[in-house]
C-alpha cells in the first residue's frame, strides 16, 4: 500500500517536473531562466533536508509525508488556477518550484526512515530494490505521458493531474497502519527541536562509518555528473545532432537502471552490502572511462546501459546499510544529510564539469572522471574506517551460516563501525 501510494504520487510529480522544464524552454529559450529554475528546484531541498530530518524523528512520519504531499498539491493547484486566470509570471513558477523543493526536503527523509518501520530487516534490500525499480520505471513512463498531455492539452492540465495523483497517494497513506517509534535516546521529556538538530549533527560527525559512507556518496554523486549530464553533449558533438540519438541515450540509461533495480528486488543482492557499494563504485569508474573511449554510438549506448544497470547496486545497498545501522529514532536526521548530499552534489558537479566541457572534450572529462572514481573506490577501502567496515561486514557474512535456524538474519552492515 505504501509503495502504491508513493508510485502514484511520484508519477504526478515527475509529470510536473518535465512539463515545467519544457514550458520554460519553449516559452523563454533562455539559459538564464533554466539555470534559475534549477536553483529554485534544488537549493531549497538542500537547505530544508536537515530540518526535515529532525521533523521525521520527532513527528509521525506518515502524517509528515501526507502534509508535505498536500502542501505541494495545494501550491500546484494555486499555480494552475492563476495560470487559467491569465497570470503566467516567471516568479510564480519559480515560487512553485521552490515550494515543491521544500516539500521534497521534508518528504525524502521521512519516506526513507518510514520504510524500516514497516519492513522486516531481512527484506529491506529487496523492498528498496523494488522502490528503486519503480522510480526508474517512472523515468521511462513520465516523459512520454507528460509529452502527450502537454501536446494535446496544456501545462495546466498536467498540474491538475498532479493534484489528483497527490490526493490518491494521501488516500493510500491514510489507510496504512505504521507502528509508533519509541525513542531510546531520551529517558525524560522529548528533547528540544534544536537539541535534536545538534544531536543529529554530532551523531554524524562522531560516527566514523556514517561519515565514511556519506563522504563516498557525495564524491560519487559529484563525479557521476559526467555520465548523467555531459553524455548528451558528447553525442551531439561526436555522433550527430539527431534527436533519436539523444532519446536512445536516455532510454539506455533508464532501462539499465530499471532492470538493475528489478534484479536487486528479485535476488536480494550480496550479503556483504559494503562490498556491493565499493564494487559498484569501481564499476562506475570503469564504465565512465569506457564511455569516453567508446569507438562508435552503439558501443556508447551499451556502456550507458551498463552504467544504469549498476546504479541500483550502489544506491540500494547504501540506503539499506543506513537503515540497518542507524537507530530508528535517528534515521530521519541521517537521511536528511543524505538529502543534502544528493541536492548539492549534482549542481556542484555541473558547476565544475559544465565550464570544463567548453574547454576540454567531453571524452577527456569522462576518462578523467572515471579514473578519479576508481581512485576514490580504492582509497575508500584503504582508509582505516573503510578497512574496518569491510572486515566487519565480511565477518558477519561468514558467521551467518552458523546462526541458529529460524532466527532473524542480522544486518550485513558493520556491527560496530565506530570501533
Amino acid at each position: 500500500m505504501f509503495l502504491s501510494g508513493q508510485t502514484v504520487s511520484l508519477f504526478g510529480s515527475m509529470l510536473v517536473q518535465y512539463a515545467i522544464m519544457w514550458h520554460l524552454t519553449l516559452e523563454t529559450k533562455s539559459g538564464t531562466v533554466m539555470a534559475l529554475a534549477s536553483v529554485f528546484g534544488f537549493l531549497p531541498q538542500a537547505i530544508v533536508s536537515i530540518f526535515g530530518g529532525v521533523w521525521a524523528d520527532r513527528l509521525d512520519r506518515k502524517r509528515l509525508i501526507m502534509a508535505a504531499d498536500a502542501s505541494i498539491a495545494v501550491t500546484t493547484l494555486a499555480l494552475a488556477l492563476l495560470m487559467l486566470s491569465g497570470f503566467e509570471h516567471l516568479w510564480l513558477i519559480y515560487g512553485t518550484l521552490a515550494i515543491r523543493s521544500v516539500g521534497a526536503g521534508i518528504q525524502m527523509p521521512a519516506v526513507s526512515a518510514l520504510i524500516p518501520q514497516i519492513v522486516p530487516t531481512s527484506k529491506l534490500m529487496r523492498v528498496n530494490g523494488l522502490n528503486g525499480t519503480i522510480q526508474s520505471a517512472m523515468m521511462l513512463l513520465a516523459p512520454a505521458a507528460a509529452a502527450a498531455v502537454y501536446a494535446n492539452f496544456s501545462i495546466v492540465a498536467i498540474f491538475f493531474v498532479d493534484v489528483t495523483t497527490a490526493a490518491i497517494g494521501i488516500g493510500f497513506l491514510l489507510a496504512l497502519s505504521v507502528p509508533r517509534i519509541v525513542r531510546s535516546d531520551s529517558d525524560g521529556p522529548l528533547p528540544g527541536y534544536f537539541d535534536d538538530l545538534v544531536g543529529g549533527v554530532r551523531y554524524v560527525a562522531h560516527h566514523p562509518f556514517i561519515r565514511w559512507l556519506l563522504a563516498l556518496y557525495a564524491i560519487v554523486f559529484l563525479l557521476v555528473v559526467g555520465p548523467s549530464y555531459l553524455t548528451p553533449l558528447m553525442i551531439v558533438r561526436t555522433f550527430g545532432e539527431e534527436v533519436w540519438k539523444l532519446t536512445a541515450n536516455e532510454l539506455a540509461f533508464s532501462i539499465g537502471m530499471t532492470l538493475g533495480g528489478a534484479l536487486i528486488a528479485a535476488w536480494g543482492g550480496l550479503k556483504n552490502k559494503i562490498a556491493m557499494v565499493v564494487a559498484s563504485t569501481f564499476m562506475f569508474g570503469g564504465l565512465t572511462a569506457a564511455l569516453g573511449l567508446a569507438p562508435n554510438l552503439w558501443v556508447f549506448f551499451a556502456f550507458m546501459f551498463g552504467f544504469g544497470l549498476f546504479v541500483p547496486f550502489f544506491s540500494t545497498p547504501s540506503f539499506t546499510i543506513l537503515q540497518e545501522t542507524v537507530e530508528p529514532e535517528r534515521q530521519g536526521r541521517v537521511f536528511g544529510f543524505v538529502g543534502i548530499v544528493m541536492a548539492v552534489s549534482m549542481p556542484l558537479g555541473m558547476a565544475v564539469f559544465g565550464p570544463l566541457a567548453d574547454i576540454y572534450s567531453v571524452e577527456f572529462l569522462l576518462v578523467a572522471a572515471g579514473g578519479l572514481l576508481v581512485a576514490v573506490a580504492a582509497i575508500a577501502v584503504l582508509v582505516p574506517v573503510g578497512r574496518r567496515a569491510m572486515l566487519a561486514a565480511g565477518a558477519q557474512v561468514n558467521a551467518a551460516p552458523e546462526s541458529r535456524a529460524g532466527t532473524e538474519p542480522q544486518p550485513s552492515g558493520p556491527a560496530d563501525p565506530a570501533g
